[in-house]
């Protein structure tokens, strides 16, 4: 059993706090979702957590396991079993998707597979997620889709097998039939009991199709309330107008 524990998480970029004491925990076997509006900080503390540099921990703790994720670089965390699915993945000229997803797999679990073990495994990925099996030879990002970003993330996600997955806004930009195929590969991910799952979005649509066990509201950088599925329901009638205004 897995576990991410967030305790008092303050995160600022170029001097202005984002985040202002972010307390979670996150283990095997849970899938949350953590909801709020446009600018409440959600974004932040996915890549504060995953270790872009843009973002500075003024104080507070991130462990994953009881280690020390805040003192491990980017890669480390990434071996160590985070994994972060990012709103606008950027695109990679030159190298393929094939290519890409090999050496991921052979950093996370070091070695590399054998050329045929690996081919199999990446084509059972994508006949699940239904995509072309020309898509792996395509250059990284470029010129992708949304649905194809996500789906491809969703892929790297069940190769890679990481601890805890951390999804921001996984279903932007996907049409009905997009959503509802990336929702259950974040379910297949999730149904395996080992692995944690932090949702990151602002939309109640994709929790039709992947039911979270807690839900949290997130506004002006801090969680402001707490609950099960049926936070989202109040969310989907009452939106976030009443949070945005007591924090204001």
């Amino acid at each position: 059993m897995s576990t991410l524990e967030i305790r008092d998480l303050h995160v600022a970029v170029e001097d202005k706090e984002i985040l202002r004491g972010v307390n979670l925990t996150v283990s095997s076997g849970e899938t949350h979702a953590l909801m709020g509006p446009n600018g409440s900080g959600k974004s932040t503390l996915a890549y504060a957590i995953a270790g872009h540099p843009k973002y500075t921990i003024t104080s507070g703790t991130v462990t994953l396991d009881g280690e020390d994720v805040l003192s491990l670089t980017v890669d480390e965390r990434a071996r160590a079993g985070l994994f972060l699915a990012m709103q606008y993945p950027v695109e990679v000229p030159g190298v393929s998707v094939s290519n890409f997803l090999r050496s991921a797999v052979t950093a996370v679990r070091g070695e590399a597979p054998k050329l045929r073990a690996f081919t199999k495994e990446l084509k059972a990925g994508m006949d699940a997620l239904s995509i072309d099996g020309a898509f792996a030879q395509r250059n990284l990002n470029e010129g992708f889709s949304g649905g194809e970003k996500k789906r491809h993330e969703i892929l790297q996600l069940e190769l890679l097998k990481p601890k805890i997955a951390i999804l921001d806004e996984t279903d932007s930009g996907l049409d009905v039939d997009a959503l509802r195929v990336v929702s259950e590969g974040v379910n297949r991910f999730g149904a395996s009991g080992d692995t944690g799952v932090l949702l990151i979005t602002h939309y109640t649509r994709i929790l039709r199709y992947v039911k979270p066990d807690f839900v949290h509201v997130f506004s002006a950088g801090r969680i402001v309330e707490e609950g099960g599925p049926e936070l989202a329901d109040k969310l989907e009638a009452e939106g976030y107008e009443h949070y945005t205004k007591a924090n204001a």
